[in-house]
C-alpha cells in the first residue's frame, strides 16, 4: 500500500492531465475537500484520508486500486 505523501503526486498527476499549470498542495486539499490546514496535518503525520480519496475515485469513476496500491 502506497503512503500519503506518494497518494498526493498521482493525485496531482491526475489533476495536470492535459494542462501545463503546476498543481499545488492547496489543489489536493480543495481536491478532496479538506481545508489547507488539515491536510497539512495529515501530510505531516504521513496518514491517509481514506474516506475523502474515496469519494473523489467515486466521483471521477476511477479505480482505487490504481491509487492505493501499486
Amino acid at each position: 500500500m502506497r503512503d500519503f505523501r506518494t497518494i498526493i503526486e498521482l493525485l496531482k498527476e491526475q489533476l495536470a492531465k492535459g494542462t501545463d499549470k503546476k498543481i499545488y498542495d492547496k489543489d489536493v486539499a480543495e481536491l478532496l475537500h479538506i481545508s489547507q490546514s488539515k491536510f497539512a496535518t495529515i501530510k505531516k503525520r504521513n496518514s491517509t484520508p481514506f474516506v475523502e480519496i474515496l469519494q473523489y475515485c467515486h466521483q471521477k469513476d476511477l479505480c482505487c486500486n490504481e491509487i492505493f496500491f501499486d
